[in-house]
């Protein structure tokens, strides 16, 4: 280092002058740490710039990240925030439809259970709507698939009440062939003769919220329908007694012509009794004539739907008139000898679709096929109560 500044003299010369210099080392030292100190602190600036710049580059690219993880998670909970809404509104819609189907055909025998099927849907409805507390979106994604999972739960318990319906329906159907064939009717004739525009079953108010394809309710309805028109027909059946007084006289089928003594067919049965006592419904149907024909006398005739007709004939009065409806066992005449009779009693016939049936197949129906008959009857007069 002494080698480096040691002490230096100088010999100027200006204008014929001679001057003298001398630079001690000393002073070579401290020039020397003046110059190497601003160095020094040039490096350092020049650092603490490069630092400096460094670090904004750091602080605008994490801002940036955070950005685009915000907007992520900000379009994410748009997107579930969405799915609620419709599984909400897929819910209620469904619970619509299910409730629609059930009050149609049980009446007020499903109030209680549409009720509670009814709850749930609002009750996860309320749960999408509701608004909770959250410290960040991703907070706020959670908790809204946390209510996906709630309203997709209630969509499972829909699909397996739906799935629990049907088998009801299906059991209930499969007991109404089972009394139509005990009585000899064939169950097709539930089925028969029907037309009219296609109107979808369930159809909202409002066009925003009409209801999508569901091949499960869909599925669900027409097996409802078929159920409904077996137990109308199981309802229809002629059972019940048509007179007080049932003491047979003459059978269905083959016999000796009464006037003639000539073979003849007998459509029906007769039953001897006291003029003027009552004449009863058989079944519950509508009066579709009330009148006089030729070898009857004074008849009135009923229509129980599905072409089954009961005939009362040889009466002595009526107590009906044409359109009335009636119900099994309600009086509707007075037996009578009026026509081609040898004396009082009720000719009782019952047909489908015009063809004489022998009315003793209906009339001495075993307890089974009443129990499955009554049962039928109450849910369609709960139905038709609605």
């Amino acid at each position: 280092m002494a080698a480096l500044f040691q002490d230096h003299e100088l010999f100027v010369r200006t204008g014929g002058h001679v001057r003298f210099l001398k630079i001690s080392a000393r002073s070579q030292k401290i020039a020397a740490s003046i110059v190497g100190g601003l160095i020094l602190l040039w490096l350092v600036g020049t650092l603490i710039m490069l630092g400096l710049q460094a670090q904004n580059a750091y602080e605008r690219t994490s801002l940036a990240a955070r950005q685009s993880t915000v907007a992520k998670a900000e379009a994410r909970v748009a997107a579930t925030r969405h799915s609620v809404d419709a599984l909400a509104r897929d819910l209620d819609q469904r619970q619509d439809a299910l409730e629609s189907l059930f009050q149609a055909h049980f009446g007020n025998e499903a109030t209680t259970s549409a009720a509670k099927g009814k709850t749930g849907a609002a009750a996860g409805k309320a749960a999408a709507t509701a608004t909770t507390p959250v410290s960040n979106a991703d907070d706020v994604a959670k908790a809204t698939d946390d209510k996906i999972a709630e309203l997709k739960l209630l969509r499972a318990r829909q699909d397996s009440f739906v799935a629990a319906m049907m088998q009801a329906v299906e059991q209930r159907s499969a007991r109404a062939r089972a009394a139509l064939q005990a009585v000899g009717l064939n169950p097709a004739v539930a089925s028969s003769a029907q037309g009219g525009p296609f109107i979808p079953w369930f159809q909202s108010k409002k066009k925003e919220a009409q209801r999508a394809a569901d091949p499960a309710i869909d599925r669900l309805a027409l097996a409802l329908a078929r159920m409904e028109q077996l137990e109308q027909l199981v309802v229809a059946i002629p059972s019940s007694k048509p007179a007080e007084e049932m003491s047979l006289t003459s059978g269905f089928g083959f016999r000796h012509d009464p006037f003639t003594g000539a073979a003849a067919l007998h459509a029906g049965l007769d039953f001897r009794g006291e003029t003027g006592s009552p004449i009863l419904a058989a079944s519950a149907g509508k009066i579709s004539f009330v009148g006089q024909k030729s070898g009857y006398g004074n008849v009135v005739e009923i229509d129980h739907g599905h072409g089954l007709m009961t005939r009362y004939a040889h009466l002595s009065r009526f107590d009906v008139t044409p359109g009335m409806a009636v119900t099994a066992g309600q009086q509707i005449a007075g037996m009578g000898s009026t026509g081609r009779s040898t004396g009082t009693h009720l000719h009782f016939e019952v047909r489908i679709n015009g063809e004489a049936i022998d009315p003793r197949r209906f009339l001495e129906v075993n307890s089974d096929v009443l129990k499955i008959q009554a049962d039928a009857g109450q849910r369609v007069r709960a139905a038709a109560r609605s």
